[in-house]
């Protein structure tokens, strides 16, 4: 499960900081950029590893005792549940990641803690498991432990994890992906993309969830989308005057919380 995990994230990774070089080259240009990705590949892995032991734990007791509520008949609980299943872990998932995510962000466990996965300034493709140690086990435990709660069927379960993994490595490429029709309707005033998350990497106290857009506006701290730099100011129309005052004030550096 180990191997699993951490080839995953390497051939994910990987794949997306190539195509990061083609789009935009020299986005990760420079020997300090070549240090920065370097520390965040060693965090990663060791994250794959502490990742890798719960996911292991229940696809054990799955396999060998049936304790888990994955099953593998698509009829078991109906063809609606299918879709409804995978809506609800990812629910589930962005709910648990906007709260613990909000909660690493006191000062004292912002330095301790979260602060590895900050000092990726700015964050490439790199950069998705990018966690302390402890980070990691806040992270890992949560969609192991839902497979013996909410009954999944084994491929939606699938389908979850690629949807975690992309969204992963693409909201930290340091680029939009997504065309703006897509950011700037209602699939974006919706899901969390690139330029959502970016300004949470430049202004540290807002835009803390993972999947979805709804937390952060009912707890007020959605502020809209980061300001990646000219080029992408220019693809994207501009950004409010108060987003470039944001992220001249952070510069990337200290962060504000």
């Amino acid at each position: 499960m180990i191997l699993i995990v951490a080839v995953r994230y390497l051939a994910v990774s990987g794949a997306f900081a190539w195509i990061s070089g083609r789009v935009r080259p020299g986005i990760y240009a420079g020997a300090q950029m070549a240090r920065q990705i370097r520390g965040e590949i060693g965090w990663s892995l060791t994250a794959a590893a502490i990742y890798a032991i719960p996911a292991g734990f229940a696809l054990h007791l799955w396999q060998t005792r049936g304790w888990t509520r994955i099953y593998t008949d698509p009829t078991a609980h109906g063809w609606w549940w299918l879709p409804a299943s995978v809506l609800a872990y990812l629910l589930v998932h962005d709910t648990y990641f906007y709260w613990t995510h909000r909660w690493m962000h006191a000062p004292r466990l912002f330095a301790r803690i979260h602060k590895v996965h900050h000092d990726s300034r700015p964050p490439t493709a790199w950069a998705a498991m990018s966690f302390h140690p402890w980070e990691s086990l806040i992270g890992a435990a949560l969609i192991p432990a839902l497979t013996f709660i909410i009954p999944i069927h084994v491929a939606a379960l699938g389908l979850v994890l690629t949807v975690m993994t992309f969204f992963g490595v693409t909201n930290h490429m340091g680029w939009e992906l997504f065309p703006r029709a897509l950011v700037k309707g209602p699939f974006g005033k919706l899901v969390i993309t690139a330029s959502h998350h970016h300004r949470h990497h430049q202004d540290y106290r807002c835009n803390y969830g993972l999947y979805f857009r709804h937390w952060d506006r009912l707890c007020r701290t959605d502020k809209g989308l980061g300001d990646f730099d000219a080029e992408t100011r220019a693809h994207y129309g501009g950004v409010p005057a108060a987003s470039r005052r944001g992220a001249a004030a952070t510069g990337f550096s200290a962060p504000d919380v």
